[in-house]
């Protein structure tokens, strides 16, 4: 599983440096920076955070939100994260952006990322800085494409909320990391591959 970002690549890619521009698949115009990676310690207000964003989706699809789940280090009690919630959101067909783009968008969602190359993934995003309640990465996907996608984000989840020497590891890996400095989000999350793909092993292999 690649952790993705709104500042990411497409797995397996190189991310780009200042001189090669946003990284592919963005929709908006994204810059290089020379901020730190924000970690903050568990929130526990985050799930509500996601219950109320939830609600929001859910009341603009109706029935084409066929799962709303909550993904990424801020689903996880306990491990320190990015102060964005990630969710996670299955549509019918997620390549069809007009049956749910447009009634997200109604609701203050911003089209951030398209990769039609990549389980036809979009992600769309709220950002208090823009007047929004929450900062969200919203990920969009349909069960027949992102299927294999789906199931590694919530293996990674579910694993590191039943077993705290691995999430230990993580945020421990993480802190190290968000310490150094990087040109896209995206450089940060692609460091942390090796480690999450050590946690996946584990978890695929276990009879649990």
């Amino acid at each position: 599983m690649t952790d993705r970002t709104t500042d990411s690549t497409s797995p397996g890619s190189t991310s780009p440096s200042p001189s090669q521009g946003p990284p592919p698949g963005y929709v908006s115009d994204v810059k290089p920076h020379t901020e730190k990676v924000v970690i903050e310690e568990y929130d526990p207000s985050w799930p509500e955070q996601f219950r109320a964003e939830e609600e929001l989706i859910r009341t603009a699809l109706g029935e084409r939100a066929l799962r709303v789940e909550h993904t990424g280090s801020t689903s996880v009690p306990g491990l320190p994260a990015k102060p964005v919630i990630d969710i996670t959101l299955l549509v019918p067909d997620s390549a069809d952006e007009d049956t749910y783009l447009p009634q997200l968008e109604a609701h203050g969602y911003t089209l951030r990322v398209r990769e039609p190359d990549w389980y036809e993934h979009r992600c769309l995003a709220t950002r208090t800085a823009q007047g929004a309640h929450r900062n969200v990465n919203l990920h969009v996907f349909s069960p027949q494409r992102g299927a294999p996608e789906i199931a590694r984000m919530l293996l990674f989840r579910d694993w590191l909320r039943t077993h705290p020497e691995d999430r230990d590891l993580y945020a421990a890996t993480k802190k190290r990391l968000a310490a150094r400095d990087w040109s896209y989000v995206q450089e940060y999350a692609d460091a942390k591959t090796e480690i999450v793909e050590q946690i996946l092993t584990r978890a695929a292999g276990s009879p649990e």
